[in-house]
């Protein structure tokens, strides 16, 4: 039976990942823009969404035409200019959480320089006591902060009801470059970041574990990009 997971080389996965991103939907010339900024001023802007990613995000939320975007973690605001993007239709309000001054600099840059205040609001400090302080629904949640949060802010989702009825959260990064998988996963791995993903690794078992045990929600986890878990209310039974 042919694995969920083709066995690339990593010179064929990126292979792979060029010949997709050339056949999907083109990401626009601002979106473009920030990525080529943020590659050349961060040493560890692998940590943000890549160009496919960004068309897949822009692809969700178009078919999806949600009222409320919330995102947990901003970066440089590459995510939050695709959410922007693509929900000129329902001029979607998106509220984005951050707490590294650097990457709150960073993505004040990015919401001055394509006029996205309109829409975008950032909310400055700890993501779990920002969630405490949030009201409404949000139709779309994207997870990508401190991996060591995912299974607190998801928890406090739920128990506020801040994900819309129809909508969906989505977690990224939880194979922590393999390292949820096993710690002998990714070989390649550069010795100076494997500590930080190996507890990375760690925290995402329990949510992983949290996610599959808890009966409000349905989940899946897709083995795309990092690792990629959708979740959504379970439909109450008929």
């Amino acid at each position: 039976m042919l694995s969920s997971v083709l066995s690339f080389t990593p010179e064929i996965a990126a292979t792979v990942t060029e010949y997709c991103t050339n056949n999907s939907n083109d990401v626009s010339n601002d979106m473009k823009e920030v990525w080529n900024w943020t590659c050349g001023q961060f040493d560890d802007a692998d940590k943000m969404s890549s160009p496919l990613q960004g068309a897949t995000m822009k692809f969700l939320a178009e078919h999806h035409q949600p009222d409320r975007i919330l995102e947990i973690g901003c970066y440089t605001g590459y995510s939050a200019l695709a959410w922007y993007e693509s929900t000129t239709s329902t001029q979607a309000e998106i509220i984005t959480l951050e707490i590294d001054p650097k990457m709150i600099a960073a993505s004040r840059r990015t919401f001055d320089k394509y006029d996205l205040n309109d829409r975008v609001r950032l909310i400055e400090g700890p993501a779990q006591e920002s969630i405490e302080k949030l009201t409404g629904t949000f139709d779309i949640i994207f997870v990508d902060a401190n991996k060591d949060g995912y299974e607190g802010y998801v928890k406090s989702i739920l128990d506020k009801k801040l994900l819309a009825p129809l909508g969906f959260i989505i977690c990224d990064n939880i194979f922590a470059r393999g390292m949820t998988i096993s710690t002998d996963a990714n070989p390649i791995l550069p010795d100076k970041v494997r500590p930080y993903w190996t507890e990375c690794g760690k925290a995402l078992r329990r949510f992983n574990t949290f996610c599959k045990n808890d009966p409000r929600i349905d989940t899946v986890l897709l083995p795309v990009f990092d690792g990629l878990t959708l979740i959504k209310w379970k439909l109450a039974k008929v």
